[in-house]
C-alpha cells in the first residue's frame, strides 16, 4: 500500500512539474496550423512561437503572423517570442536576439519576405548576395507597423 502511494505521489509530482514548465514546443511542420492565418506550417525557416506568461504556446507560420496576432491582442501577457532562423531550420531563438532580413529574393509564407538570422554576420552575407534590408527586433516592429 505504501509503495503504491509513493508511486502515485511521484507521478503526480512529475505531472505538476511538467505542466508548469513554460517553454517552446516543437513545431510539427506539415501538421500544426498558424494561430493567426490558419495556414499549415510547412516552412522550416520562417515559423515562430509566442509563449504566454501562463505557458500557453501559439504557433505561427511566419513572424509577421505573430506580429499581427500581437497587434490584435494587446491585452495578451507575453512570456517570450521565438522565431525559426535561416542558419538552423526548425530551431528557435528569441526574437530579440535575431537579425531580420527583408529581401524579395527570399520569399516567406505570408509575403513579407522576412527571414530571421541568429548571427548578424550571416544575415549580412546573405544580404550581400540577395539584397534587402536588415533590422533588429525593435526596428522590424516599427518598419512593419508603418506598412
Amino acid at each position: 500500500m505504501k509503495t503504491r502511494f509513493k508511486i502515485s505521489l511521484m507521478v503526480l509530482v512529475l505531472f505538476l512539474i511538467n505542466s508548469c514548465t513554460i517553454g517552446p514546443q516543437t513545431i510539427d511542420y506539415g501538421n500544426d496550423g498558424c494561430h493567426f492565418c490558419k495556414m499549415t506550417i510547412v516552412d522550416k525557416i520562417h515559423g515562430s512561437e509566442l509563449i504566454t506568461d501562463k505557458g500557453k504556446v501559439f504557433k505561427f507560420d511566419a513572424t509577421e503572423c505573430m506580429l499581427n496576432y500581437i497587434s490584435e491582442n494587446k491585452e495578451l501577457l507575453i512570456n517570450s517570442l521565438l522565431t525559426n532562423y535561416y542558419e538552423t531550420p526548425t530551431a528557435l531563438i528569441p526574437t530579440k536576439e535575431a537579425t531580420f532580413l527583408i529581401s524579395e529574393n527570399i520569399p516567406s509564407p505570408m509575403g513579407a519576405n522576412l527571414t530571421a538570422f541568429q548571427v548578424k554576420a550571416s544575415a549580412e552575407k546573405v544580404q550581400s548576395k540577395k539584397g534587402g534590408d536588415l533590422y533588429n527586433w525593435e526596428e522590424l516592429k516599427m518598419h512593419l507597423k508603418k506598412r
